[in-house]
């Protein structure tokens, strides 16, 4: 396999658990609600879907207690096939004792805030796809547009991490895939129906600023590998969409953190270490105060040796699987 293709199988698997939108990112549905127009389209609004009882114990939720604040941290993910089940009387009574709820944004369906920021960090008229990419390669970017009602020249004035992910979405929302019925979604969803405070650890201006910020050359491997390799993105998400079911998060760290950071220390760092920092930080910030609160965030962010678990048990902070 070539680095390129490493480097879009690590950014697809991470992005995908964590992420969201394509690397990693809470902003998944802002962008997966209409893959070929996502800059341009707002997306229906959250409905508070019913969701099917897990197999066994279901995804995996973890504890954090002092003597007056209980904070749960709950792996999700993004997107989902409406019907995957993942219900559990365990996470819902977490939930419901919750006087409120974090997730990574706030707003993770706000295609109208996201629209001024992708014309912020998402357009780049001075260094054109055409003056980056083979005549071959824009060939087959041409080809990949056509799936999403555009054409290459289309694409022409937008950053390589852009149209990456942009045209990586495509095959999973053909595949079933809902942005409508990922987690975050979901429980905000809930969270407003019961009157509880929903806030999120970053916005989306920050996270756009980290897809903005990875090299040029980062950006234009992933969107080569896209172009070559789209057709996997399904299966990839199948399998991990299966170990977060089940709270295999031995297979999450295996399939979406420890490939990442073998490929692609950049993307490591900038979407996993850096974050679970910061928000080991507003965890701890939280246990000075008091109260319940019920934090989802993506399940790749709660595996692995960088893992906001492990940051915080490093802290003396004490962290239990519920």
């Amino acid at each position: 396999m070539t680095l390129a293709s490493h480097i879009k199988t690590a950014i697809g698997r991470i992005a995908r658990l964590a992420t969201g939108t394509a690397l990693g990112l809470g902003l998944t549905a802002s962008l997966l609600g209409s893959p070929g127009q996502a800059f341009a389209q707002a997306a229906a609004p959250a409905a508070q879907a019913t969701v099917a009882p897990a197999s066994g114990q279901g995804p995996a939720l973890w504890v954090v207690r002092d003597a007056d604040s209980t904070l749960y941290l709950f792996g999700t993910v993004h997107v989902l096939r409406p019907e995957t089940p993942w219900g559990t009387a365990r996470v819902d009574a977490a939930f419901d004792s919750a006087d409120r709820v974090i997730l990574e944004i706030s707003n993770p369906d706000d295609q109208t805030a996201i629209q001024p920021l992708i014309q912020q960090y998402g357009l780049s008229p001075a260094r054109p796809l055409s003056s980056l990419l083979t005549p071959a390669e824009i060939a087959q970017l041409d080809a990949a547009a056509g799936t999403i009602g555009a054409t290459a020249a289309q694409l022409d004035p937008l950053r390589p991490w852009l149209v990456g992910l942009t045209l990586s979405v495509a095959p999973l929302v053909k595949a079933g895939y809902d942005p409508q019925s990922g987690v975050e979604l979901i429980l905000k969803a809930r969270a407003e129906a019961a009157g509880k405070p929903v806030s999120g650890f970053e916005t989306i201006d920050r996270q756009i600023s980290i897809l903005a910020g990875l090299s040029e050359e980062t950006q234009l491997a992933f969107l080569r590998a896209t172009l070559e390799e789209v057709e996997n993105a399904t299966a990839e998400l199948d399998a991990l969409v299966g170990a977060w079911s089940v709270g295999d998060v031995a297979s999450i760290e295996r399939l979406g953190v420890t490939e990442m950071r073998d490929q692609s220390e950049e993307i490591y760092q900038a979407l996993l270490v850096q974050r679970n920092t910061d928000w080991a930080g507003q965890i701890q910030t939280l246990l000075e105060g008091s109260g319940t609160v019920f934090i989802a965030v993506g399940s790749a962010h709660l595996a692995g040796d960088d893992s906001v678990q492990s940051i915080l048990e490093q802290r003396g902070v004490e962290v239990t699987r519920e």
